[in-house]
């Protein structure tokens, strides 16, 4: 029996495409994504407040601010230097009103850290649960 050495079997097209490779990469995509898919949804446990519905009368209200602040280990009630004590007692007498009023808490840039948290412990202190902190957005 003579062998014969034609190549064109060899160069004739492959009627059809082999997929195997194309399953394997499949089921690898799926075991990593259900693997990393759980990892994304980690989250941190908070309870969150619980809204008041006799909130929703205040809202309807126009808000009042009042602006506290602290530089250099002063603090201001609006544009006028106080010292603690007078602080306290203005706290005081605006948690007395009852009108709502949200405190707008501001620093210096140059104010330290301490001193921030020291104003927000008077403000927790006498009572005061409404509060906003500005900040100012640098356009540089």
């Amino acid at each position: 029996m003579a062998r014969t050495f034609k190549r064109s079997e060899r160069l004739d097209a492959l009627a059809e495409p082999n997929i195997t490779p194309l399953i394997d990469l499949a089921f690898s995509l799926l075991i990593i994504f259900m693997i990393t898919t759980p990892l994304l949804e980690q989250t941190i446990p908070l309870e969150l407040p619980v809204e008041d519905p006799r909130d929703d009368a205040q809202r309807t209200t126009e808000v009042q601010f009042q602006a506290v602040g602290v530089e250099g280990g002063s603090y201001f009630w609006g544009d006028q230097r106080i010292d603690r004590s007078e602080m306290r007692e203005r706290l005081v007498a605006l948690r007395d009103r009852e009108d709502g009023t949200v405190l707008n808490v501001r620093a210096s840039g140059l104010a330290s850290y301490q001193e921030v948290i020291d104003l927000l412990s008077l403000i927790q202190d006498v009572g005061l649960r409404r509060i906003s902190l500005d900040t100012q957005v640098g356009l540089e």
